[in-house]
């Protein structure tokens, strides 16, 4: 509701403020615990050796962005390994891509790796196949693979794996949303991505949301990222998402990928690695549990 209707002496209405005063997810600002855990990261279970985050999401919501912001995290500076695009409505990626972080030096990595898929998108036999996803998520497919929107691999194909190892399959799921237009999301996009949810949970595989573009969803976090927990307009597109996609708003995570910088930033740092340890201890869960 409106402070005041009407501004003292004047015939112009009072924009309601945008901000509340306590914010209402705590985050500790400054603090380097998430960083850490992230950089010292080790699988507990021998039989992974790098833990295995399945992005998709609808096109252009910033799924290879996310990848490359993590990159920039653990690397102090700007990366950009996985190809983007700012101009195409349609997916940029389109070959599936698993993205590694080089950790000390040449030839060592962070114990986690990311694949990158074709984005989805509102419309029948456009975007990726919903049956890729499902067939990814176990295993099934191996890294190079062009999507094809018609139909899902096939097990004659070169790119099939037919006998996966827990390796190969994934340990976490990521859907990317695009905060400033999630309101918006078609119902054809939501029965899509309903339908990766419901198999994810077949399969016992952990599911988060990490949402992007959260400046230009909401001017006051473009002004200061520090407005992400006490935004009104953050809060209300989580909870949709929640009420649309099932997501429990725990589960669902704000960050701002680096698009413009130059330079990487401690604030839009910690966004990033807190959501990163709960991708991290979401996949320990499920591959120590099985």
């Amino acid at each position: 509701m409106l402070a005041k209707r009407w501004a003292m002496g004047g015939g112009q209405s009072t924009p309601a403020p945008q901000t509340l005063i306590e914010e209402w997810r705590k985050i500790l600002w400054g603090q380097k615990e998430d960083l850490h855990f992230v950089k010292n990261y080790q699988p507990y279970n021998n039989e992974v050796k790098e833990l295995r985050v399945l992005l998709y999401g609808l096109c252009a919501a910033g799924k290879s962005s996310f990848i490359n912001s993590v990159d920039s995290v653990l690397q102090e500076s700007i990366t950009r390994q996985a190809p983007t695009d700012v101009n195409s409505s349609k997916s940029f990626t389109i070959k599936r891509r698993i993205y590694k972080i080089n950790k000390e030096g040449p030839g060592t990595f962070y114990p986690f790796v990311f694949t990158d898929t074709m984005g989805l998108e509102g419309k029948e036999q456009q975007g990726i196949c919903v049956e890729d996803i499902k067939l990814d998520m176990k295993g099934h497919i191996k890294d190079g693979y062009k999507f094809h929107p018609y139909c899902e691999i096939s097990e004659d194909d070169q790119y099939y794996n037919k006998s996966p190892t827990l390796e190969d399959k994934a340990h976490v799921l990521v859907c990317v949303i695009d905060g400033s237009s999630s309101l918006i999301l078609d119902d054809e996009s939501k029965r899509k991505m309903r339908r990766v949810r419901l198999a994810a949970r077949d399969l016992g595989i952990p599911q988060l949301v990490v949402l992007t573009k959260i400046d230009v969803a909401c001017k006051e976090v473009q002004s200061d990222v520090k407005n992400v927990y006490k935004s009104k307009n953050i809060k209300e597109t989580m909870e949709k998402i929640s009420v649309d996609l099932g997501f429990p708003l725990n589960g669902i995570f704000p960050v701002k990928n680096y698009n413009s910088e130059n330079k990487t930033n401690d604030d839009i740092d910690l966004l990033i690695v807190s959501a990163m340890k709960q991708i991290i201890d979401s996949g320990e869960d499920f591959v120590n549990r099985l």
